[in-house]
């Protein structure tokens, strides 16, 4: 019998194929070949507000047994983020980062505001936030001028509480030996790559190498009718051994900033 984490997990995956249409494709050509994915990490995002920042979005992984790992800091994006772990290695890592608010000018707290003036009471919903989507509705006027000081904030607006990305462990894929083979793959079948920062984020130097579609376009529906938008991306991970032999199980902050451009508008052009 699936554990309630196993079954929020699965219902988290259900709703991210629905904003990221790559997801099954991927999933499918990589079983096609014989493949058993296994998922590395889940990511969400959201803002920081008491409310809904990262230590509400972790309670239902705290309370699966999930715990606080290492955190990350992105000046450049204004984000801060920490991933959680389960002692389980079959149920993935939990990645959350959320946009540091006071870091913005009064326009765009003032839009922000604006959505969080409409959140519910938090403890009245039946679900676990990291699943309530958009709590909210903007006009995708909003979304466009969030968008030009933040992509994440837009995203945000668009798609709300949700995974933003699952991703595939490289190291037990079996039918190929890299995540640069893994990437010839993807474009060969037709897939498009975040290219910012090369193919390839990280090193073997730095005990993780990443990579990512870039984001699916979607319809959304804003208050004012529905819009084309950046939805979710897949992305790839190869661990290395660290000296002491055991795998890396962190994140990597360099990498990891150009793993956040896959939901940018600009690489849609």
């Amino acid at each position: 019998m699936a554990r309630p984490i196993e079954l929020l997990i699965d219902q988290l995956w259900d709703t991210y194929r629905t904003i990221n249409p790559q997801a099954d494709q991927i999933h499918k050509l990589l079983t096609d070949r014989g493949e058993t994915i296994v998922n590395d990490h889940i990511a969400f995002r959201t803002f920081q507000d008491p409310r809904i920042g990262i230590d509400q979005l972790a309670i239902p992984f705290l309370e699966a047994g999930y715990q606080a790992a290492d955190e990350y800091h992105f000046e450049a994006k204004k984000l801060y983020a920490r991933h959680f772990q389960h002692e389980d290695p079959a149920l993935p890592k939990v990645f959350i980062s959320e946009l540091l608010l006071d870091q913005f000018p009064t326009d765009f707290r003032d839009l922000i505001q604006g959505m969080l003036d409409q959140l519910p009471k938090i403890e009245t919903l039946s679900e676990p936030l990291c699943t309530a989507g958009p709590l909210w509705q903007v006009p995708h006027a909003d979304y466009l001028a969030l968008s030009k000081q933040s992509e994440y904030a837009a995203w945000m607006a668009a798609h709300g509480f949700c995974a933003n990305h699952f991703t595939v462990l490289v190291n037990a894929l079996t039918t190929l030996d890299s995540l640069e083979d893994l990437n010839g793959l993807l474009v060969k079948e037709g897939f498009a790559l975040n290219e910012e920062g090369g193919a390839i984020k990280g090193s073997p130097d730095v005990f993780l190498e990443q990579s990512s579609t870039i984001a699916s376009v979607v319809d959304v529906a804003f208050r004012d009718g529905v819009h084309p938008v950046p939805g979710c991306y897949y992305e790839f991970a190869r661990r290395y051994p660290l000296p002491s032999g055991a795998l890396f199980e962190g994140f990597v902050a360099k990498s990891a900033d150009k793993i956040f451009e896959s939901t940018d508008q600009k690489l849609q052009n």
